[in-house]
């Protein structure tokens, strides 16, 4: 297995720099299911925010990109089941992907909620307001 850095996904979905891209497409698509690449959960946060911050990806795009990386076989994503959790949160919701993803975590250790001070992350991510 393969770890692969936020910065190689960027890379491969944007194909913004022709250089990094093609070392990138060569790196993801010499991925097998016997030699996977492995995607920290941090990473799937880290990609989120750079799709939609960096490149103003919309939601549905956003929505698109990263359920594209869950469904590729030769990508291994940490707490994969939780990702997709937190991504059908995000789809229907107006929330922060990272909120649902941290609401989602929370939850799947077993944590009876998730506080926050953030209203949104309350009210469109299943968070508890502190207070």
């Amino acid at each position: 297995m393969t770890g692969l850095d936020t910065n190689v996904l960027v890379r491969y979905i944007m194909q913004d720099d022709a250089k990094q891209s093609a070392q990138a497409a060569r790196l993801i698509e010499s991925l097998d299911a016997d030699s996977p690449g492995f995607l920290p959960l941090v990473c799937v946060a880290e990609l989120s925010w750079v799709l939609s911050g960096a490149y103003g990806l919309e939601r549905a795009q956003l929505v698109a990109a990263l359920e594209g990386v869950l469904r590729t076989k030769e990508i291994v994503v940490e707490r994969a089941d939780t990702v997709w959790k937190a991504l059908r949160a995000f789809a229907t919701s107006t929330g922060d992907f990272a909120d649902c993803l941290i609401e989602r975590s929370a939850t799947s250790a077993g944590c009876e909620r998730t506080m926050t001070f953030d209203r949104t992350a309350a009210k469109q991510c299943g968070m508890t307001l502190v207070g």
